[in-house]
């Protein structure tokens, strides 16, 4: 076993055939530009998760990270490789927890599209579970939750202007077109076997809150984008995957979170459909990382029912984007094949919620 291996580090898996690329092109394109690095890039494949497509570039002097969409995109906007590149390099100088960005590359002769290469930043990733030789006692799974939401709350006080960023806000309005947005896309990728949802899309339009403030958002802030320090795993070294980011409202954001919050007492389904290991001991329920951003932020107790029920919606329509995909047979990943489950199940969830209203 590699050092790396040994201490639960993600060094990737053999690319999958139908997601491989022309890896001597970037080398081409990469050395051109650091000339410093020697040899062929050994390339492998980070599986877990289901959108941009990401890739390790392992050289003897140096250790990258690329990043590409993926085939049959029905979203493109949610892909736009430079945007994201753009988005990290102007944060970086004050969000710390960001990799060092490396080269952008708009040339899609290279691999057929465009793509950005960024320094890879060795650490555990939390997916569905830590791994194997990653052990974390009760309070520093609690530390570590703790940390997670300070991180966040960290990103939400991020001055735009300073950043260069304030272009990246389309003004008030905010909620009404993630409503509107969200509800279109599930429009434009519904297959014949999940629901039409009707009634919960008049619902999110008929419920958006009066008030919505502005700020820096991730919009896909969840346990297994970050990375953790292999040294003291409640030390979060790196946030990942900003595609999605944008100036958006900081309840949105805490509400998309939650959609992915499976606790240790959730039913059946929803603990075969975890993703992050949100269930051990320790960790927050909903209800306390809902208390605890809002002390932390000065704000009073929130109804965060419309916010809870847009984030299990819009998972369900981003899994529903990932299920159209595979049904139209852009990707062959078998683990998108039963998707159109999650999908109903999501909206089961949603729906429920707001039978509960306020707690």
């Amino acid at each position: 076993m590699t050092a790396g291996k040994a201490q639960g580090i993600d060094l990737g898996e053999p690319v999958r055939e139908a997601e491989s690329f022309d890896e001597a092109a970037v080398d081409t394109w990469l050395k051109a530009r650091h000339p410093e690095l020697i040899g062929s890039p050994e390339v492998t494949q980070f599986t877990g998760g289901a959108s941009n497509w990401t890739y390790r570039l392992a050289y003897s002097n140096g250790d990258y990270i690329l990043r590409r969409p993926p085939l049959g995109t029905k979203a493109k906007s949610a892909h736009n490789m430079e945007r994201e590149f753009r988005i990290q390099q102007a944060l970086k100088p004050q969000f710390s927890p960001i990799p060092p960005m490396v080269d952008y590359c708009s040339d899609t002769s290279f691999i057929g599209t465009d793509f950005y290469v960024m320094e890879r930043i060795a650490g555990i990733i939390p997916r569905k579970n830590f791994p194997r030789p990653v052990t974390l006692a009760e309070n520093q799974v609690h530390r570590l939750c703790e940390n997670m939401l300070d991180t966040l709350i960290q990103l939400h006080q991020v001055d735009i202007e300073a950043a260069n960023l304030a272009h990246l806000g389309k003004g008030s309005g905010f909620v009404a077109r993630q409503v509107t947005g969200w509800n279109q896309r599930y429009q434009q990728s519904r297959t014949w076997n999940v629901p039409r949802a009707t009634r919960l899309m008049h619902w999110l339009e008929d419920h958006m809150p009066s008030q919505e403030s502005l700020c820096m958002t991730h919009n896909d802030f969840r346990f297994d984008n970050l990375i953790l320090d292999p040294k003291d795993p409640t030390n979060i070294l790196a946030v990942l995957d900003w595609e999605l980011a944008t100036i958006g409202d900081p309840l949105m954001e805490v509400g998309n979170m939650l959609a992915y919050w499976v606790q240790a007492d959730d039913d059946r389904i929803a603990r075969a459909t975890r993703r992050q290991p949100t269930h051990l001991k320790g960790m927050l329920t909903r209800q306390q990382v809902i208390d605890y951003y809002c002390d932390k932020t000065g704000q009073d107790h929130v109804d965060m029912t419309f916010y809870e029920v847009f984030g299990l919606f819009r998972l369900s329509v981003i899994a529903q984007q990932i299920y159209y995909r595979y049904y139209h047979k852009q990707t062959r990943n078998p683990a998108f094949k039963n998707f159109w489950f999650v999908v109903r199940y999501l909206q089961w969830r949603a729906n429920r919620r707001i039978k509960q209203g306020a707690r």
